[in-house]
């Protein structure tokens, strides 16, 4: 998603790139040099592959001094100090947040915290020399890019390259930029944070031009990890009952399915638990684990978004929040009967926006062409502009203002203008939507 679309900075070989991948418990930074393939992430203990930094702020009371990441949770259950957590669930609420029994702006906050992880990247360049940033996040919605635009807005950064994208658009940006043989078939990510396991399914139809990529998405909220601090009895069995859950699922989801590669994310795989899970799983696939996969394919994104490769180019992706169809036009440009693209498939809904004028002859209709990605056949829209200004006009002008209203509904909006003196607009407005496949 294109969060800022003022003029801005041309990227040259050495630019700066950070993907934030920004989590309600932790968040993560990863960078790439523009120019160059490889993609590194911030440990927060140099020298080590601890790159959690824990969304959080601490402030002591009293005073103007605010800890944020590991610092604040070291420092919260001191008496002169004052915790701040859930600082995303906080932002987008938009309801103000008392600490030290003053009252903040939620969006401030996290502001605030985003700056001060972003420090961690100053050995590279400070923030206002990044020459482009992509957040990602597990839930994209139009609310969240209110508060990323004022988070952007606040940092001071000089660049009009902020963009934002969903983990699952993360794990696909990702992938494309691995070798083709670990995701040649189906592949699967199991993220476990310790409470729940979110597990993302992608596969390619080769079939298609370009190829349409899709991940499906299931959740499994029982697959709990005891504490490090249970009696050791009481964890071996939580371990033994959440190895045997998570094996059958998996055997579950790769029944039937050729699967190239497993990647385990997350916190929750670190205590070594899964042992009949990993047996069955290495038997014919490569499998991974780590925890910075999403903020590494933010940045993987971000060089997509800016200089597409040839992988990239003959692949779409087709999230549950895009749309899934091409919207355009026919019409007459010098003479000749031309496609007029309106909307493109595998944008996300809530950020596609178009504005137009254009010309109608007497017979006052506008016939949408909607292109499905899934192999469906073309369908058409028709809406009419009848009873609108002076039949005697040859050509009037409208106003064409289309949006999504949902990720398969469109809100259309067309303006009278008139046509010149003679034909003066009478104000007249329509609006209706339609749905799309």
């Amino acid at each position: 998603m294109f969060l800022d679309r003022k003029e801005g900075n041309k990227l040259h070989k050495g630019s700066v790139l950070a993907g934030y991948d920004l989590g309600e418990r932790y968040s993560q930074i990863s960078y790439c040099i523009f120019g160059q393939e490889d993609v590194d992430t911030v440990a927060t203990v140099v020298g080590t592959k601890q790159y959690n930094i824990p969304t959080m702020l601490c402030k002591r009371k009293g005073t103007n001094l605010w800890f944020y990441g590991k610092d604040a949770v070291k420092n919260a259950e001191q008496e002169d100090m004052t915790a701040v957590e859930g600082l995303i669930a906080s932002a987008r609420k938009g309801e103000d947040v008392e600490v030290d029994g003053e009252m903040f702006d939620p969006v401030a906050l996290l502001t605030l915290f985003v700056r001060r992880s972003m420090a961690l990247m100053n050995f590279i360049a400070p923030v206002e020399k990044i020459d482009g940033i992509m957040f990602t996040v597990d839930e994209p919605d139009d609310r969240m890019v209110e508060i990323l635009l004022l988070i952007a807005a606040n940092l001071g950064l000089k660049t009009s390259h902020v963009y934002l994208q969903s983990h699952t658009e993360s794990f696909y940006s990702f992938m494309l930029h691995q070798p083709s043989e670990l995701w040649y078939h189906q592949v699967l990510a199991c993220e476990h944070d310790g409470m729940r396991l979110k597990l993302y399914r992608m596969e390619c139809n080769k079939h298609t031009t370009p190829v349409v990529v899709l991940i499906e998405e299931q959740m499994y909220e029982t697959l709990v990890i005891p504490e490090q601090t249970e009696e050791e009895s009481i964890r071996q069995d939580a371990y033994r009952l959440a190895d045997e859950r998570f094996l059958g699922i998996l055997q579950a989801v790769c029944e039937g399915r050729f699967v190239s590669s497993v990647y385990l994310l997350g916190d929750g795989f670190r205590a070594g638990w899964q042992e009949r899970s990993l047996q069955f799983l290495c038997r014919s696939r490569r499998v991974f684990q780590g925890n910075n996969l999403f903020s590494q394919g933010a940045c993987y994104g971000l060089l997509e978004k800016l200089e597409p490769g040839e992988v990239g180019r003959n692949h779409v992706f087709l999230g549950r929040d895009m749309l899934k169809a091409n919207i355009g036009m026919n019409v007459i440009r010098q003479g000749k009967e031309t496609y007029y693209a309106l909307m493109d498939a595998g944008e996300n809904w809530y950020e596609l926006h178009k504005e137009c004028d254009f010309l109608l002859t007497r017979e006052r209709e506008m016939e949408f062409v909607i292109t499905p990605l899934n192999g469906r056949n073309v369908e058409t829209r028709i809406l009419s502009l009848a009873e609108g200004g002076s039949d005697e006009a040859p050509y009037r002008r409208y106003h064409l203002d289309m949006k999504m209203s949902a990720p398969d509904r469109v809100a259309v909006k067309v303006t009278d203008l008139g046509f010149g003196e003679l034909f003066a607009s009478d104000g007249r407005i329509w609006e209706e939507s339609f749905q799309v496949p």
